[in-house]
C-alpha cells in the first residue's frame, strides 16, 4: 500500500524545549509494508514515509503503536496519523480522498494486529526521485505518441491540454482531477461530452475548439459549470443550436461560437449577464433573438452569418381568435408574475413558461403571437463590433414579437411614420 501527498512529522516534545515546528509539508511517498526489527530480529509492519531529503525513508512500527486518527478533513485529501513512539504527529496532506481513505485503513489494520496476509503490504524501499517531486499543476500533451496509456494523468493538475492527439472522446480519468481549472481538447475528433464534465468543481475554461461536436447537453448546462465556467470555446465544430438551459452559464464571461451550423442563438441569451466576449462568425444565423438587447458586451463578431434583411411587413401570424383559454391563463401567470412550478402546474405548461416572448408593449405572449424582424445597431449592446458584412455594416436583424393585432399594427403605424420623416 502506497500513498503519495505532502506530509510533515510534528515532535510533540518539541514545544516542551521551547521549539516550534516550521508548519510545511514535503513531498512524500508513504509505504506500509514488512521490515525486520534489528534487535527482535522479528518481522513487523512498519510505515515509512520518503522524502527528496530522506529517499531511503524513516519507518515507523504500526502494530499497537497508533494512539489515534484524526480524520475530519479526510475527505479535503488531509488526515494525522499520532504515533505513540517516537511521540510523533504525521500530518497528511494534498492526498487524493479515496485513496487516503484505503491507506488510512490499512494503517488500522495493521495497529490492530491483523494478519498480514489480509493487507495490501508494499516492500519498503527507497524511491526514486521523480516519485517525491512537487506534485504538477500543468501539463501539455500536443502529440498522440505523447499520451498516458497505462499511467494517470497527475491528480494534482489544474491545467491540461491534450490535443491533436486525434481523441474520439473524453478520457475518463481527466474526470477524476478535481483540481482542474482549465481543460483543454482542442483539435481532436470528440463528438459528444460526458455529463460527468459538470463535476469538475473547479473548472473555469473549457476549450473544445475543432472537434465534431454536434450537440451541447442540458445536463452540462445545469451543473456546477453554472457556478464555476468562465471561458467556453465552442468553435470549429458541428453545432445546429444551443439548448435553451444554456443559460444557466451564468458565470461565462468568454463564449467562442465560430465557425459552426448554428441557425439560431439561445432564446434567454440576455440572461448571460456576465458575457462581455462573444464570437459567432460564420454560422447559419439570420436573426438574433429578442432578448439579444439585454447585452451588455465588450467585444462582439457575428461576421459572416446569411442574416435577413428585416422588413416589418413581413411577418410570421400564430394568432387565433379568440385565444385559446391555456395561452390566456399562462399570460395571466406570466404577466401577474405569480409563483408557478411543476407542483402547482403542469410540467408542459412550465416549460412553455420558460421560453415566454415579450411583447413591445411589455405583456407577455406563449405559443400564440405575430413575428417580425426590426433592425438592430449591435453598438447598442457592445462596445466594439466586428464588421457585420463586406459592406461595412453593425446592424443586424433582431426578433421582435407582438401578442396582438393591436400591437403590431400600432408598431407598424410607427415604422411607417418614421419612414416618412
Amino acid at each position: 500500500m502506497k500513498l503519495q501527498c505532502d506530509v510533515e512529522v510534528v515532535n510533540r516534545m518539541l514545544p516542551s524545549f521551547g521549539i516550534r515546528n516550521r508548519g510545511k509539508g514535503v513531498r512524500a511517498v508513504l509505504s506500509i509494508g514488512k521490515h525486520v526489527d534489528k534487535t527482535s530480529h522479528r518481522s513487523n509492519i512498519y510505515m515509512m514515509i520518503c522524502t527528496a531529503k530522506d529517499r531511503a525513508g524513516s519507518k515507523y512500527k504500526l502494530k499497537d503503536n497508533i494512539e489515534k486518527f484524526f480524520t475530519w478533513f479526510v475527505e479535503e485529501g488531509k488526515a494525522t496519523v499520532r504515533i505513540k513512539e517516537p511521540a510523533v504527529d504525521i500530518c497528511l496532506s494534498k492526498a487524493d480522498a479515496n485513496s487516503l481513505k484505503n491507506f488510512l485503513s490499512a494503517a488500522r489494520l495493521a495497529d490492530r494486529g491483523s494478519d498480514a496476509s489480509s493487507l495490501p503490504l508494499s516492500t519498503l524501499t527507497p524511491v526514486r526521485a521523480r516519485d517525491v517531486e512537487q506534485p504538477k499543476k500543468k501539463l501539455s500533451i500536443v502529440s498522440k505518441k505523447d499520451y498516458p496509456l497505462t499511467s494517470s494523468f497527475p491528480y494534482s493538475l489544474e491545467q491540461l491540454q491534450v490535443s491533436y492527439c486525434k481523441l474520439s472522446r473524453v478520457d475518463m480519468r481527466m474526470l477524476s482531477l478535481k483540481a482542474l481549472r482549465k481543460l483543454d481538447l482542442s483539435n481532436n475528433h470528440i463528438k459528444k461530452l460526458p455529463a460527468t464534465i459538470g463535476d469538475l468543481g473547479c473548472l473555469s475554461e473549457l476549450i473544445l475548439h475543432n472537434n465534431h461536436l454536434e450537440t451541447f447537453s442540458e445536463a452540462l448546462c445545469l451543473s456546477t459549470l453554472q457556478r464555476t465556467l468562465q471561458l467556453l470555446d465552442l468553435s470549429q465544430n458541428r453545432l445546429r443550436s444551443l439548448p435553451a438551459q444554456f443559460c444557466q452559464l451564468k458565470e461565462l464571461v468568454n463564449l467562442k461560437l465560430d465557425d459552426n451550423e448554428l441557425v439560431c442563438l439561445p432564446f434567454h441569451v440576455g440572461r448571460l449577464s456576465s458575457l462581455r466576449f462573444l464570437s459567432a462568425a460564420h454560422n447559419q444565423l439570420a436573426v438574433l433573438p429578442g432578448d439579444f438587447r439585454k447585452l451588455s458586451l465588450e467585444n462582439l463578431d457575428l461576421f459572416g452569418n446569411p442574416f435577413v434583411q428585416p422588413n416589418p411587413l413581413d411577418h410570421t401570424m400564430k394568432l387565433t381568435f379568440p385565444l385559446p383559454l391555456q395561452e390566456l391563463a399562462t399570460r395571466a401567470v406570466a404577466n401577474l408574475r405569480l409563483p408557478y412550478g411543476p407542483h402547482l402546474i403542469p410540467a408542459h405548461l412550465c416549460r412553455d413558461l420558460e421560453v415566454a416572448k415579450t411583447c413591445e408593449c411589455g405583456r407577455v405572449c406563449l405559443n400564440y403571437f405575430i413575428k417580425t424582424a426590426v433592425s438592430m445597431n449591435l453598438h447598442q449592446v457592445s462596445h466594439t463590433v466586428v464588421l457585420v458584412d463586406d459592406m461595412g455594416g453593425t446592424d443586424a436583424p433582431v426578433q421582435q414579437y407582438f401578442c396582438s393585432l393591436s400591437c403590431y399594427s400600432e408598431f407598424l403605424d410607427k415604422s411607417l411614420q418614421r419612414g416618412i420623416r
